[in-house]
């Protein structure tokens, strides 16, 4: 099978590239690398936004347009899947529908369908947009809300939706939310996440330090989502406990740094905070537990159930508040035993649900089947 990426998220497609590689299928990631984190492509096409950056970046989208056909699958990592304006990349769009067999969208962060459902249905407890039946009201939810309800982004993400040949939910959240409106279309697919056979035998941080103590937590920030995504409140949290219990904590921070920067600061870390507002762990998460590092976010029943998991529990559910974050970290430091026993799990959860071409198998199922 002839498969085409378009664009980047968390090193979702670059990892699905890989996965289906394995498997005998001819592959071409075109992408930014997602910013500033830099993730690897086929392709590139990032754009600069110096005084000529729009120019040369349409110039080299066009060169680059014949290259881009003759594919049995498109996927779409988001609506906004290029660095254009909404109504020149459904330009695209149709221009891509017409030179390539299927197209698939990607479900996997901020669009039109997360921000109206979250807003208006409301089908989770709490998200990036209400707590219950309150609407949050943080600059970046009214940015979001202001960026893509009554849009040409509503318009486009609408005009995809409908138009595709299926929909595909990275998360448990996107998922519902999707589902509402495209229940025939759309499917959840665990993210991917690339094992080596030696991380499955690695002992966990604890056990390679020979020591209890301390507790390594470890918290990506980037500034301007920080109150957005719950980082802000969970590093209060983290700082906190670190203060109370100065011999047992240490916490290391990583801000707005590339992918593999990331990757080196996460290592050795016992634990990793992330994502407050969410039900699920996401891709960032996801890497660390397949290193034996416990996260502390999203692991709500719903998580579990949507993967048919009835054993495994290794995540660190937290409520979207100060209070919750600060009360499990400090039952952390109770017990080593704990800790010991949830990053073993932790890497048996990724390996189980979360293995590339497992995960990879799905989606050419997916593919597959006749919508």
């Amino acid at each position: 099978m002839k498969i085409l990426l378009l664009g980047e998220y968390s090193n979702v497609h670059w990892t699905l590239a890989e996965a289906f590689r394995k498997l005998g299928h001819e592959v071409t990631v075109v992408s930014n690398g997602d910013f500033w984190k830099d993730y690897p492509r086929d392709i590139d096409l990032s754009r600069t936004y110096d005084k000529w950056g729009g120019i040369k970046y349409g110039m080299h989208l066009l060169s680059i347009l014949p290259k881009l056909r003759g594919y049995d699958v498109v996927q779409l990592i988001n609506p906004m899947f290029l660095e254009l304006k909404a109504t020149h990349i459904l330009k695209i769009y149709k221009y891509l529908r017409r030179h390539n067999k299927k197209i698939y969208l990607g479900a996997f962060g901020m669009d039109y369908y997360w921000v109206m459902t979250c807003c208006t249905d409301k089908p989770l407890r709490y998200s990036d947009f209400n707590i219950g039946n309150e609407l949050r009201n943080n600059a970046d939810a009214l940015k979001e809300r202001a960026d893509w309800l009554n849009t040409d982004k509503e318009i486009l993400n609408k005009y995809i939706a409908n138009d595709c040949d299926g929909i595909i939910a990275g998360l448990y959240e996107y998922d519902v939310c999707y589902r509402l409106h495209f229940p025939d279309k759309t499917t959840f697919i665990p993210f991917p996440i690339n094992i080596a056979p030696a991380i499955c035998e690695e002992p966990t941080p604890m056990e390679k330090h020979g020591k209890t103590w301390p507790l390594r937590l470890f918290i990506g920030i980037n500034r301007e989502r920080s109150e957005y995504k719950g980082t802000d409140i969970m590093l209060r949290a983290a700082e906190a406990i670190k203060n109370k219990y100065p011999e047992k904590v240490e916490l290391r921070i990583a801000e707005s740094v590339p992918f593999h920067e990331y990757v080196e600061m996460m290592n050795g870390a016992d634990a990793i905070l992330d994502q407050l507002y969410s039900y699920t762990p996401s891709m960032n998460p996801l890497e660390a537990m397949k290193h034996g590092i416990i996260c502390i976010g999203g692991g709500e029943p719903e998580n579990y159930e949507s993967l048919h998991e009835a054993d495994l529990r290794p995540i660190v559910n937290v409520q979207p508040n100060y209070e919750s974050v600060y009360e499990e970290l400090e039952k952390l430091l109770t017990s080593s035993v704990t800790v010991v026993k949830l990053q073993q799990q932790s890497r048996q959860y990724v390996l189980k649900h979360h293995e590339s071409q497992k995960v990879a198998q799905q989606y050419i199922q997916f593919y597959l089947k006749k919508q």
